[in-house]
């Protein structure tokens, strides 16, 4: 049985820079908040790139109540216990390196590519955001190729609008681990839904694993790929993995 639905946050739950769509986000919230009282249906949280506030923010109008993960998997906040839980990898020299790296993207990308900006309140990993997707990926293979040449303990994912440079130990894989042990759950009792490949790790490993239509080319070829896209394709997994668990 699925005990516990995550979902990514751009690219599913919504889209960047525009509104989300209400409607839909009003069944997840309806359909979570009777994960209470019926067991068939998993409680629904987040595992999301995005710092801890912006993370916290969804959360609490979606009315969630398991801890989630932010910033891949570099954090876990348990609301209800009001608890912040660091992966225990991001030691003092990963934070030295991390430093490192926030100084090289300043200076070399957000201070020279016009309307990039860094993603604040960002403790385990450094993003930046572009509006443009051709910036994005006119700067990434560079960002990627520097990483990779001199921090090997770091790996580069991307979006449309942003990258993200992350610690291999708290990427969304081993953010999911690490959150399943706190729950005490199996990683087989779980289920995912990401659309890109900054996702990959998480997917591989689940229970039962998700994209949209929307999705990457990385997070579709290991998921169930949905019909409809962001939202719609959250929603249409969800009933899917209740639909699976009512048929147990």
């Amino acid at each position: 049985m699925i005990k516990l639905f995550i979902t990514d946050l751009d690219g599913c739950i919504s889209m960047p820079f525009i509104p989300p769509k209400w409607k839909v986000i009003s069944e997840l919230k309806e359909l979570n908040e009777r994960s209470k009282t019926d067991t068939t249906i998993p409680p629904l949280t987040i595992c999301t790139g995005r710092p801890m506030p912006y993370a916290e923010a969804v959360y609490q109008w979606m009315g969630m109540y398991k801890p989630f993960l932010f910033e891949s998997g570099g954090g876990v906040y348990d609301m209800a216990e009001n608890k912040l839980h660091w992966h225990p990898t991001f030691d003092k020299e990963r934070e030295r390196e991390l430093g490192e790296l926030k100084y090289h993207l300043r200076k070399n990308f957000i201070e020279k590519y016009p309307n990039t900006i860094p993603e604040f309140a960002k403790f385990t990993d450094s993003g930046i955001i572009n509006q443009d997707p051709k910036v994005i990926h006119e700067m990434y293979p560079e960002i990627n190729e520097y990483v990779g040449e001199n921090y090997p303990n770091f790996e580069v994912h991307y979006t449309d609008v942003s990258i993200n440079v992350i610690s291999k130990s708290t990427n969304k894989g081993e953010g999911i681990k690490f959150l399943c042990q706190l729950l005490g759950l199996g990683l087989e009792e779980v289920a995912f839904i990401g659309d890109t490949g900054g996702d990959r790790p998480g997917l591989e490993i689940v229970g039962k694993s998700f994209a949209p239509n929307n999705a990457m080319k990385s997070a579709k070829e290991v998921s169930n790929v949905m019909d409809g896209e962001d939202a719609d394709a959250v929603l249409e997994a969800y009933k899917k993995v209740i639909d699976y668990n009512r048929s147990l």
